[in-house]
């Protein structure tokens, strides 16, 4: 349930951005609706849970504040109260779960990956290069698998 959990805020904060971003003006004009209609299905859930205001208030104001992910202490509070709730009542575990099941299968059918308010999504091969004393550094939430290179040691520049 953990995992469940954790997408469950990721996809709040997400939602939150969005509608953040909508207000601005700033909404790509093509948004995917099936994506969209399961982001506001989990967020419906979490907030007929937790309700409008308390923690998940702040993760909102967080996003819409332009942060590219919540803070810490806001993502766990959420976390636990998310958590707590999916532990007292079953009901409540299996709705979000359904919801979030939603909301991996409309990511799927879209062939897109939600990545929050920061992210690339990729759908196939994606090279990261490093050169000329540079690093290169990637977070990857992968179904398949991830290749991983060793590449050549930083020394001068080469012509």
């Amino acid at each position: 349930m953990t995992i469940v959990v954790e997408t469950a805020v990721a996809c709040v904060f997400a939602w939150a951005v969005r509608k953040a971003r909508r207000v601005a003006g700033r909404v790509d004009a093509e948004v995917d609706h099936a994506l969209d209609a399961a982001m506001d299905r989990v967020h419906g859930v979490v907030e007929g849970r937790l309700g409008r205001g308390g923690e998940l208030a702040r993760l909102e104001q967080e996003a819409a504040a332009g942060q590219a992910e919540p803070s810490a202490l806001t993502r766990g509070n959420v976390e636990r109260e998310l958590a707590s709730a999916t532990e007292q009542d079953a009901a409540f575990a299996r709705e979000l779960k359904e919801a979030v099941g939603a909301l991996e299968e409309a990511k799927r059918a879209a062939g897109a990956q939600v990545v929050g308010a920061y992210g690339l999504a990729v759908g196939g091969d994606l090279t990261i290069r490093a050169d000329n004393g540079s690093f290169a550094a990637g977070v990857a939430n992968v179904t398949g698998g991830i290749t991983l290179g060793n590449p050549p040691r930083p020394g001068p520049v080469q012509p």
